[in-house]
């Protein structure tokens, strides 16, 4: 590849970084063409798989501004550049990493942190942003039953109070 197509790559790549709510590094050493391409349909349409060299790679990062990535980028690399839900891309990462051993997450990048294999790998296990907003919902529905049921009681207890001091009043009489 000569020096101006290199200049178009880092700059596309550059792009593909600055426009990534996260970023995964994998080595995908012994996957076949159509396994990546299963991988690339598993990810979605807000994700991108792509292979280029580790040099392009560090020099678009740097110009990004992501530091950190360089000891990562050792090997044959390919990035997922995720756009949207970052969790979501690295359960599926994991997932197909058990099923296809030759796909090994080396780390990855998200809210400004950078995540050695062991930090993307928990950040696989976290609750994915609907399953959360779904658990928060319960939470509230539940708290405003129970408000409900409180604020139902009290005039329920003021009128059987009212009712027991006027059935007591007419026994007195």
């Amino acid at each position: 590849m000569k020096r101006p197509e290199k200049e178009v790559v880092v700059a596309e790549l550059t792009e593909a970084f600055r426009n990534a709510d996260a970023v995964y590094l994998t080595e995908y050493r012994g996957l076949t063409v159509p396994q990546i391409s299963d991988l690339r349909e598993k990810l979605g349409r807000d994700t991108s798989y792509t292979v280029a060299k580790n040099t392009l790679f560090r020099i678009a990062a740097k110009e990004a501004g992501i530091e950190g990535l360089d000891e990562m980028l050792k090997g044959p690399s390919a990035v997922v550049f995720v756009q949207g839900d970052f969790i979501e891309a690295a359960k599926t990462l994991r997932d197909f990493a058990k099923t296809n051993k030759a796909l090994i997450v080396k780390g990855g990048y998200a809210d400004g942190t950078v995540y050695d294999a062991e930090g993307a790998k928990q950040l696989a296990d976290l609750k994915s942003r609907p399953e959360l907003l779904a658990e928060m919902a319960g939470a509230l529905k539940g708290t405003m039953s129970k408000a409900a049921r409180l604020f139902n009681a009290l005039p329920t207890k003021v009128v059987r109070t009212i009712d027991a001091l006027r059935e007591k009043q007419e026994k007195a009489a």
